[in-house]
This record gives C-alpha cells, sequence and structure tokens, in this order.
C-alpha cells in the first residue's frame, strides 16, 4: 500500500519550456519572475534556445516539453514540411503582431521610404548587386509579411531580392557588416538597428497586418494528453502573465526583466521602444503610442479558427504548391486538430477561479530567480 502510495505522489519531471530572445516571449519570464508557475503548482525549467529550427527539433524530439513559438510551426510540423512529421497542438496564443520590417542605414540615405522606392534602387542597381533580406525562419509570419510588402510593388521575391533566414538576435550584427539589405523581425532586433544607427524601421505588423496571430505555446500532442493537467495549469500561469504583460504600469518593469543577460540581452530602452514600435527619430512619447506587440488584448490568447484560417492561407500563399494541395484536399482536420479552443476554454476556467483576470499582482522591483 504503501508502494502504491509513493507511486502516486511521485513528482513529476519539471516541464522543459523553450523561448528565444525576442520581446514576445515576455510572459514566460513574467510567469517565472512574478511566481506564476508556482502559483499554479507547475515545476518548470526554462531554455534559452537559438533558433526556431532548433526549438522544432527539440519539440518534435522530447528535448523541450513546450516552446513558445511561431504562430506557423505547429502546422508545419503536423504537415512534415522541412521535418519529419509531428502531431503538435497550442491552446494558447501567446501574442499577436510585434514584428518590424527594417532597411540598412544605407538604402535610407539612399532615399528608400517604401517598397516603391527600394523597386527603383533594385532597377537603378539591376546587374550590378543583388539585395538581400532576413526573415527569422521559413515560412514565418515574417517571411510572409516581407513578401507581401515586396509583392505590393511589384518586386518578385527570390528573383529581384534574396531572401535568407536568420536567428532573430543576429539580425541586428548581420545587417551592420553589410550582409544584408534589411529583415523583418520581432522586437527588440528591429528596435536595436534604429537606436545604434544602423537600420530605419518601414513598417510593423500593425501596418501590414493589424493583429495576426503572431506566437503560440507549442506542444507535442502526446505530452497534451499524457500530462493534460499540468498542460492546462502552465497555460493558465502563462493566461495570466498575458494578461500582466498588456498592463502600460508593468512595461517598465518587464523591460527589465527581459534585457537581463539570461534573457534576451538587449538594451532597456530598445526593448521599451520595441514594445510600442517607435523609431528614435519618433517624437511622440511611448505612453502615446499603440503597443506593438498585444499579449492579451484583442482576445488574443485564444487559439481561435479565425486566426487558424489567416495561418493556413499565409501558409499555403508561401508555399504556392499544387502538389502540396493535393496531397492535404480541406483544411478542416488542420484546424481542428492544431488549435485546440477545448484546452485552452479549461486553462481560461482555471485562470478564471485563481483570480488569473480579476486580480492582478503588482510588481515594484526586479529580482532574478534564475535557476
Amino acid at each position: 500500500m504503501s508502494r502504491i502510495k509513493a507511486t502516486f505522489l511521485r513528482r513529476p519531471e519539471p516541464i522543459q519550456l523553450g523561448f528565444l530572445p525576442v520581446s514576445d516571449c515576455a510572459p514566460l519570464i513574467f510567469a517565472r519572475e512574478n511566481g506564476l508557475f508556482e502559483k499554479y503548482g507547475v515545476d518548470v525549467e526554462l531554455q534559452r534556445e537559438t533558433s526556431w529550427a532548433g526549438v522544432r527539433d527539440k519539440i518534435i524530439n522530447g528535448e523541450l516539453d513546450a516552446s513558445h513559438a511561431p504562430a506557423t510551426l505547429p502546422f508545419l510540423a503536423n504537415l512534415g514540411i522541412e521535418s519529419d512529421p509531428c502531431a503538435c497542438v497550442s491552446g494558447l496564443i501567446l501574442s499577436l503582431q510585434g514584428n518590424s520590417l527594417v532597411i540598412s542605414r544605407g538604402l535610407w540615405d539612399a532615399g528608400v521610404r517604401d517598397a516603391v522606392t527600394l523597386r527603383e534602387q533594385i532597377y537603378k542597381h539591376w546587374h550590378k548587386r543583388t539585395f538581400t533580406f532576413g526573415v527569422v525562419f521559413s515560412f514565418s509570419s515574417q517571411e510572409l509579411l516581407l513578401r507581401r510588402w515586396l509583392k505590393a510593388a511589384g518586386i518578385v521575391p527570390e528573383v529581384e531580392v534574396r531572401l535568407v533566414a536568420i536567428p532573430p538576435a543576429q539580425m541586428y550584427p548581420t545587417l551592420k557588416l553589410g550582409y544584408i539589405d534589411g529583415y523583418c523581425v520581432s522586437e527588440p532586433w528591429a528596435a536595436v538597428a534604429v537606436e545604434a544607427g544602423a537600420g530605419m524601421r518601414l513598417a510593423t505588423s500593425a501596418d501590414l497586418a493589424p493583429l495576426h496571430p503572431e506566437k503560440v505555446l507549442m506542444v507535442r500532442q502526446s505530452f497534451a494528453i499524457g500530462r493534460a493537467e499540468e498542460h492546462e495549469r502552465l497555460l493558465a500561469a502563462l493566461l495570466e502573465a498575458c494578461t500582466l504583460c498588456d498592463l502600460p504600469r508593468n512595461r517598465k518593469l518587464m523591460s527589465e526583466m527581459l534585457s537581463h543577460p539570461h534573457y534576451l540581452n538587449a538594451p532597456v530602452e530598445c526593448i521599451q521602444a520595441g514594445l510600442h514600435g517607435l523609431n528614435s527619430n519618433g517624437s511622440t512619447s511611448a505612453e502615446d503610442q499603440p503597443d506593438l506587440t498585444i499579449f492579451h488584448g484583442h482576445n488574443a490568447n485564444e487559439p481561435s479558427d479565425d486566426k487558424a484560417l489567416w495561418l493556413m492561407d499565409g501558409l499555403y500563399e508561401l508555399l504556392n504548391d499544387s502538389v502540396f494541395r493535393s496531397k492535404n484536399a480541406g483544411r478542416t482536420p488542420v484546424l481542428t486538430n492544431v488549435f485546440r479552443r477545448d484546452i485552452f476554454q479549461r486553462a481560461q476556467a482555471l485562470s478564471l477561479g485563481n483570480n488569473g483576470s480579476h486580480k492582478i499582482s503588482e510588481l515594484t522591483e526586479f529580482k532574478p530567480a534564475f535557476i
């Protein structure tokens, strides 16, 4: 009897939770530093990763149980695009928007202010050089936004400009060294280039695709089933953290948390500017600007069918492949199996039961709680 009881009470392994150093990982960091994981009874170990491809592979191989991830990534994993097929799901949208399109200072000084003036520079240098732009990951929202921006001015990606995949934190140094001419990336890596004088921001997600789903919490389906209670408590903690992250009074402290070397390792000022999408030469104060990254407002967190449809439409646009369409006739199975509203609703009820959306704690001091 005592052996059965001991087995039942055995503590589960900590949840290995991955993130990349971009500003929209804030709910994970806030939950960690504000004790929300403990509040909801989940043991979490945060792991900083270097690339989205690495996150994908570690989720598939079981090295990570869950991760902050591009919203397209669970769909790509299920479809086996650029990886082995793996049943993955998401029960929580972590953020909307949050990306910026940046060009080099050299292009700005040459008169580039939008895609039309970029096209003029491309034609001016035709057969002399090829302009190169960075995206964080193939089939990401950043690639979709950049391609749409280029196409709207008649620029043909991969023909008139080259696109390359570069991890977010490497975008600014790669631009500064002159290896690329611009990029589309999550903050603060646009604000860092702007503040350093190496680049200029031309557009944001709010301009190009307002309120688009950006990051999700991604898990293997086997984890969502096998450790369902822990998974839902993890989502409840992150849902409360998303609410906290959207409160203006918490933005300064959140920026200080994110700036730490264990997390983003970026200047506080750049993180704050990136959250609002400000250029260094903007004359309006950050408090008067709409938020570039949305963590909770506008029904951000529900993994709804309309968000899934936006992502699938974007993926079909990027793939533009009749063979892919014929192999995957109909979108309903993907829509219903990847974004799990049922899991979200259970986590939401758990969060509300713990006053997650009503009794928001105030933080006044940042004391790192690293393992």
